[in-house]
């Protein structure tokens, strides 16, 4: 039987790494795609593990022969999911885990119409803008820029089959657990829609 492919993507600060970190970690049967980039490694980054790094010549060239799912320009580098170890591990009856953004979304949504999309809100604005600040390395003006992204990103949050709100960690984690063994099972989850979190999310300062 084919696996899944799930897509997940948040704005930043909403806790989307955590959340698929804890997820993957008590799932063996959930994959996480690697992502491509073209920029260099950080400080205790390993290739393979948190990116595949090669070089932008290297990108293009995977892009002119149609090697990815979804590519874009992040802060200036490229990043991009190779289609074919996706493609391998769904064949083999592994469902994949996908953490990108909404624009990634989109593209794999338009050629994989079978995946199935979750968003990860924040409970409220101000409880994004503060974790944000809690991480104490980004500049005022990397935070601020954070924040203006962030309510762009919100802005496609309707675009996804489903909607979890982390806000108690714990409870987030087992409604996207739920939403993965629904999905294995043949089932569809009835979506939040969270219009009134949506709205105050889009409309706060």
């Amino acid at each position: 039987m084919t696996g899944t492919l799930f897509i997940v993507a948040a704005p930043s600060g909403a806790g989307k790494t955590s959340l698929t970190r804890a997820l993957l970690e008590g799932d063996p049967d959930l994959l996480l795609s690697v992502s491509y980039t073209s920029r260099p490694p950080r400080p205790n980054e390993v290739d393979g593990v948190h990116y595949h790094f090669v070089s932008r010549e290297t990108f293009e060239a995977m892009i002119a022969r149609g090697e990815f799912f979804e590519h874009a320009v992040v802060h200036g580098d490229l990043k991009g999911t190779a289609r074919a170890p996706v493609e391998r591990a769904l064949a083999a009856g592994k469902d994949v885990l996908l953490e990108i953004d909404w624009q990634g979304a989109r593209q794999v949504r338009a050629q994989r119409p079978d995946a199935v999309s979750i968003f990860i809100l924040p409970p409220s604005r101000a409880e994004l803008e503060r974790r944000l600040r809690a991480r104490a390395s980004d500049s005022e003006e990397t935070i601020r820029r954070r924040l203006a992204d962030a309510r762009r990103d919100l802005a496609h949050a309707g675009e996804f089959d489903y909607l979890v709100v982390n806000d108690d960690f714990a409870a987030a984690l087992a409604e996207l657990r739920g939403i993965v063994a629904a999905r294995r099972r043949g089932e569809t989850p009835p979506r939040q829609a969270h219009a009134a979190l949506l709205a105050e999310l889009l409309n706060s300062a």
